[in-house]
């Protein structure tokens, strides 16, 4: 885990670039945040594997016995054998598909242990964080690191590309049809791809979603009040960062102030977690 120095930053969209009404980007709030440590990347599948064999955890999707899969991820030969998911034909419903198979039963981590786990719930990423003695990090603290110290679109700066080089795994190309791979991945990236912040974290845009500790849609002033125990839609939680499949024309919520949430009980080919942990003091330094 690396130590994040407290600080006071402006959360929520300061661009003049347009954001989703919905997500309520605006207004913006100052908020402080105290020190903290933040896991350097999203949980892995060797980590999330670590868990399970300790606790014997089942997770959400094992329960329910299926998992949303984007379609390209699926053989072509094999599509027409799962039903779209939440009406958009690019997810799949598979039956089998969880965090030890992704794609489905004839699918494995081999290959992929240092790749972010996927097909985690809001009370899965609960468990490991319990397990592992950390916690989810609120909005806030998340946005925090992503800005990187800056009021930039991207940890990088304003541009998406950065000496003519991608510096995160999105959607390039006809979303959903076609995917360049320019950054190198039609799916998730091992979850220690590109370069570290300022802070030591990676990854903190693209790859997959990652699960926060508040319900999500909260106004940024309530945020700012600390009022996050209540969200407008029952049993939403936010997502933050979005993932391999965003792309402007559709999804441009990669940016670092850009907000989403989804039903606690989901899960999706594109969506982890990473963990934090409160900073105790000078003698825990030594403890992440």
């Amino acid at each position: 885990m690396q130590l994040i120095p407290e600080g006071t930053f402006i959360m929520g969209n300061t661009s003049t670039e347009n954001g989703f009404f919905e997500d309520a980007e605006r207004p913006v709030q100052s908020i402080s945040v105290t020190s903290f440590y933040m896991d350097e990347t999203s949980v892995t599948n060797q980590q999330f594997q670590a868990f399970i064999q300790a606790t014997g955890y089942v997770t959400t999707a094992e329960r329910y016995g299926d998992s949303s899969v984007f379609y390209l991820l699926i053989p072509e030969a094999e599509r027409a054998n799962y039903l779209p998911a939440n009406r958009m034909f690019w997810w799949l419903t598979v039956p089998g598909a969880c965090w030890k198979h992704p794609e489905g039963p004839d699918s494995t981590l081999e290959k992929r242990l240092d790749h972010p786990v996927v097909h985690v719930s809001y009370d899965d990423a609960k468990a490991y964080c319990k397990w592992a003695k950390k916690r989810l990090p609120t909005e806030a603290e998340w946005e925090y690191v992503a800005r990187n110290g800056q009021d930039t679109l991207y940890p990088w700066g304003n541009d998406l590309l950065k000496d003519q080089q991608y510096h995160c795994n999105i959607w390039q190309g006809n979303f959903p049809y076609e995917n360049s791979q320019a950054d190198g991945f039609l799916g998730t990236a091992p979850a220690a791809s590109f370069h570290k912040n300022q802070y030591g974290v990676q990854q903190m845009i693209g790859n997959v979603w990652e699960w926060c500790a508040n319900p999500s849609k909260i106004s940024l002033a309530d945020l700012a009040a600390g009022k996050t125990a209540v969200g407008p839609v029952a049993d939403e939680f936010a997502i933050r960062g979005g993932s391999f499949l965003c792309h402007q024309s559709y999804c441009k919520r990669y940016r670092v102030f850009s907000r989403n949430g989804t039903y606690r009980e989901n899960t999706a080919s594109n969506l982890g977690f990473r963990c934090v942990k409160d900073f105790a003091g000078e003698e825990d330094e030594t403890n992440a």
